[in-house]
Formats: structure tokens, sequence, C-alpha cells
């Protein structure tokens, strides 16, 4: 270099093939493959790798910046500069690389299902105002090549505030627990625990027997709807305190009525979709616990009648929609249900018995003639036979303690229906 007088490389500016963008369209194989960048990546690691001469641009976004600091320092960019914009590149290249892996490990459908390291990325969104509390600070992050309908990909339509924390987390399990239903659905959720479900034949009807449920822990709420909503539904929305409700699109007249609240944050997923996979990811301190999402759904034709009274008709649709609802209480969870809407809710008690009495004293006396799932066995019969003082005639839980005789002869004693599903559904 120096004996043909070329003077040392000091910038570095490169733009990647657009793979994520090609992806996010559609693209088959062929074509997502010749939009993954080959040199680019080689040319931004070893500019970074070298940043202590080198300074690499990897954004339009840095543009502005980077010229201004040559400008003003005669053509030079300081230490801490090119170390920025170094991080910002190996970030750059770990996340294309994570996005080409999730495309195609997805789209050829190979690969391990939980590989020894688990490469993924997330996208800033925004900062949020705080997080669970507000000492706490927090974002909020998107999966790039998102297509399932959710709360992240939701457009918010209306609100003077952005979404919060704890809005994001009730508005995801408001939608999620509504698309379990192909009727009209309505969801109130408190604490990522539902208030109250209900099905109908219109959204409007369902959202107002969901709330009767119980209307007083509905303030404050979040609601979710699997239905556009209309002017109706919105004005009985707008006539409790909800902080933020979520639908699959609204109405012109239904948003004119929501935004006659201010506060309240309308947000708007799209249309709803069968899409449900992908994983249910936790995070414990210094790690992640990866499985399955939930999405087993109970086959009537599998249920196993396990007293000496078999279910009614009505008792068995009513027994499936509370095993429904009941996937999306906290553990340890009792839903009562009744007519396609549940009448009691009793959750994230440490024991069952004590679930089945909130439940119960929850249905302020709906709970007669109601279907009572359980998250989980019954590991005593004490919890059967409280269900029985709240006149519920039939349950449904998965089986398999060692007392399930006893249980079984709780149900007999109180000529309850109990059926047995062999399937759990805690959620914690």
């Amino acid at each position: 270099m120096t004996e043909a007088g070329i003077s040392p490389i000091v910038l570095v500016v490169v733009n990647l093939y657009p793979f994520e963008e090609v992806a996010s369209k559609g693209a088959g194989v062929e074509e997502a493959i010749e939009n993954i960048d080959i040199g680019g990546p080689s040319l931004i690691r070893a500019a970074a790798k070298n940043h202590e001469s080198v300074a690499v641009v990897t954004s339009p976004a840095q543009y502005d910046a980077v010229i201004t600091e040559l400008e003003e320092n005669k053509g030079e960019l300081s230490v801490k500069t090119r170390a920025n914009l170094a991080i910002s590149a190996f970030q750059y290249t770990s996340s294309y690389d994570a996005i080409i892996y999730d495309y195609l490990s997805r789209l050829l459908g190979a690969g391990e299902k939980f590989p020894a390291v688990l490469p993924f990325t997330y996208r800033k969104v925004r900062d949020l105002r705080y997080g669970e509390n507000p000492h706490q600070q927090a974002a909020f992050y998107r999966k790039p090549l998102l297509t399932e309908p959710s709360v992240t990909s939701a457009v918010q339509r209306h609100g003077v505030k952005q979404l919060s924390f704890n809005n994001i987390l009730d508005l995801n399990d408001a939608l999620e627990l509504v698309r379990e239903f192909s009727q009209p659905a309505a969801a109130v959720i408190k604490h990522t625990n539902p208030c109250g479900v209900a099905i109908a034949d219109s959204i409007n009807n369902a959202y107002k027997r969901a709330l009767g449920t119980d209307p007083t822990s509905a303030y404050g709420g979040v609601v979710g709807l699997n239905r556009v909503c209309d002017a109706f539904t919105a004005e009985q929305i707008t006539a409790t305190f909800i902080e933020a409700v979520i639908a699959p699109g609204y109405t012109d007249d239904a948003i004119e009525v929501l935004k006659k609240k201010p506060n309240l944050r309308v947000m708007d997923s799209g249309p709803l979709s069968e899409v449900r996979g992908g994983f249910d990811i936790k995070k414990v301190v210094g790690g992640l616990l990866v499985q399955d999402r939930d999405v087993k759904q109970v086959e009537e034709d599998k249920l196993v009648v396990k007293s000496k009274r078999a279910p009614t008709k009505q008792e068995l649709v009513d027994m499936i929609f509370a095993w429904k609802v009941n996937r999306h209480v906290k553990s340890n969870a009792i839903v009562l249900a009744k007519d396609g809407r549940t009448t009691g809710i009793g959750a994230g008690q440490m024991s069952r018995v004590d679930a089945v009495k909130i439940a119960v004293e929850k249905s302020h006396g709906e709970s007669k003639g109601s279907a009572l799932a359980s998250d989980a066995f019954f590991p005593f019969r004490d919890g059967v036979d409280e269900a029985a003082k709240g006149g519920v005639t039939a349950v449904i839980h998965p089986g398999g303690s060692i007392r399930d005789g006893e249980v079984i002869a709780s149900a007999d004693e109180h000529n309850i229906a109990m059926v047995f599903t062999g399937i759990r559904c805690f959620k914690h």
C-alpha cells in the first residue's frame, strides 16, 4: 500500500442484501437464498474487528451523526465512536444470521427443535414508560418475520398514551383467549387472568355476557374480541373504565365512539387466523425456559366418563368451553361455565380447593348448574365437595391422582358427571 501510494482504509460502509424484507413478503427458498449476503458480513466483521483503526457503518440511521463528527473533527472519528459502531456492527451481523436461521429452519423444516444454541433476534419497537412498576425501566421488542396476528403486530388506532408494559401482557392474553373460539367471543382480562369470557350470536352480546361474570374486577381491565367491533359494542365498552381493547378491526362508527375516551388504547390486530405456532419462552435469572405453546385441544370423543352419570349434551358443551378458558387462567385454576359464559373463576391459588371456593364465591349464586374445569387433577375429594355445595353439576379435569377413586366417589355421591381429559393445562 505504501509503495502504491494507497492510503489506509479508515471507513467501511456496508448495506447488506435485504433478506428480511424479501422473506417477509413470502419469498420462496430460492429467492430467499439469493438474498443472503455473503461478502458483506465478512467485510463488516473484518472492519469491526479492526475498529481501533477503522470505522464501520452499517445503517443509514448512523450516517448523519458520522458525517457531523467527521466534519467537526477534520475527518476523524473518536475511539468511542468507532467502538460503538463496531458493537452495532456485530449486533447487526448476528441478528442478520439469526433471522436467516429462523426463516430457513421453518421453511425447510430442518434442524433440531431445541438446538444446542438457540439463536434468535428481536427488534425494539419502542421504549416503554416503565415496566411492571414505575421504578423499572422497560422496552418492547418484536420478532422479525412475524406472520401471526398478535398484540406485537397490532396497530394502535386510538389512545393518547402508548401501551404500558402491563397493558401489553393483558392484551396478549385477551387476544389469545378469544382466538380459542370460532363463535363471536369476548374476554375481559385483569392482571393476565380473565374476569369473564363468553360466546354469543353477536360480538356485542358476547361482550355483555363476559362483562357480567365479574363487572367489579373488570374495572381497569382490558378487552379482547374475536370479531370486528361495532358501535354498539363500543358503547358498552366505554360505559366501563377499560384500559385497552384489541379486536380484528373496528367500524368507523365504533372508532368514533371509542375516541370519546381519550386514554382508552384501541388496538387493531388485523384478521385473525388459525396460525398458532412457535415457542413459549419464560425468563429466569440467567436463562430461558423454552417449550411448545400450549395449543392442544381436548377432543370430545377422547374424553373418558368416570362417574356413574354421563354428562348431558349441554354439560359436555359447557365443560369444553370451561376447559378452553381454563388454559388461560393462572394455576391453580378453576373455571365455572354455563351456556357459553363463565360464571366464576378462581385463579392463582396455592391449593385447588381454595380455587374452587373462590370460583363459587365469584359466581354470586350463578354456579348452580355450571360445569367446572380444573387445570390439573384433584388431589383430594374436597374440591369436588365444595363444587357440589355451589350447585356444580359437571366436572372436567385431567385425572391421574392417586386418590382418583375418592374424587370419583365424591362426584357420584353428589350426582355430578365427571370426565377425564388425560391432559393438563398448567399456566405459570
